[in-house]
């Protein structure tokens, strides 16, 4: 089968593959980035999960390698190209989930709309991102209006844009085209009542619980886009927890990884929650209280 361009694994990525010489585990995992992000930052997580999951990153037209192409006008056509890419990439016997952070989980969360159904999907997980239906945020449409320094200062608010973005012209002139399409395009989402059913997969949220951006009450309206209760997992940290701990999402991945090969290849040994929940025990911590939050793309 021909590489799909949608997709960057750690064969892609430069350097020796510390797993190219294991067996290809069974389980896909496709994570889509934040705003402005790198989908070859989630390369690095592939030692962790080891023989659990392949990590593929998924790189939209007009990023990375892709840069020549055009990019879609919006998220609605950026998730219809992503799910179409994964639908031909799925393999029948291999089970596969979505994970996406902050901008990338809404992104996700369409995706899921569109798999729903699909052989093998097993799961979606939510990062760092309030329920879709109360996207986009005042926040995030004002700092979309915006541009260059102005831009810049409006979305330093949001954290995880480094100092030397604001201060050097030529750094912001190559860093915050990308970021700023982003924030457009979540600007111009219109989450949409009703157009289907809940979802049938299970749903997982991870979130900090220093995250100044989303709040318990914010995830509560995820409850009403899956068919059964998601998972709830607060781990120390802020909106960008994985940073410093990576572990706090590869233990979950590998978790959820491990349950749905199980589920694919013989009796399950029990809940994909359950799963997530012992290997993710030791990292989580208890739920931040607080009504009021804005949400990060």
């Amino acid at each position: 089968m021909v590489a799909s361009p949608w997709f960057l694994t750690s064969e892609t990525a430069a350097g020796p593959d510390p797993v190219a010489a294991a067996p290809d585990p069974a389980a896909r995992v496709y994570c889509f980035p934040h705003a402005g992000g790198n989908p070859r930052t989630f390369l690095g997580w592939q030692p962790a999960l080891e023989r659990d999951a392949r990590i593929l990153a998924v790189c939209p037209p007009g990023r990375g390698h892709r840069f020549r192409e055009p990019a879609p006008a919006s998220l609605t056509e950026l998730a219809d190209g992503a799910a179409t890419a994964i639908a031909l990439d799925a393999a029948a016997d291999r089970p596969f989930l979505l994970f996406g952070h902050s901008f990338g989980a809404a992104l996700a969360f369409e995706v899921a709309r569109r798999l729903d159904g699909v052989h093998g999907f097993a799961g979606l997980v939510a990062s760092g991102c309030s329920a879709p239906s109360l996207l986009p945020t005042p926040r995030v449409v004002e700092a979309a209006a915006l541009e260059g320094r102005a831009f810049a200062e409006a979305v330093r608010f949001f954290g995880g844009l480094p100092p030397e973005v604001l201060e050097d012209d030529a750094v912001r002139e190559l860093l915050l085209p990308h970021l700023l399409a982003d924030f457009r395009m979540v600007a111009g989402y219109r989450y949409r009542h009703g157009a289907a059913a809940a979802l049938t997969v299970p749903l997982t949220l991870v979130n900090g619980t220093e995250d100044p951006h989303v709040s318990p009450a914010a995830l509560g309206p995820w409850a009403d886009e899956c068919a059964a209760e998601p998972d709830r997992y607060w781990v120390p940290g802020g909106h960008f927890y994985f940073e410093d701990r990576p572990h706090s999402v590869t233990a979950v991945l590998g978790a959820l990884a491990r349950a749905a090969t199980s589920a694919a290849t013989g009796p399950a040994t029990g809940p994909a929650s359950a799963a997530a929940g012992m290997a993710t025990s030791a990292a989580t911590g208890p739920a931040r209280s607080g009504d009021e939050y804005v949400e990060l793309i």
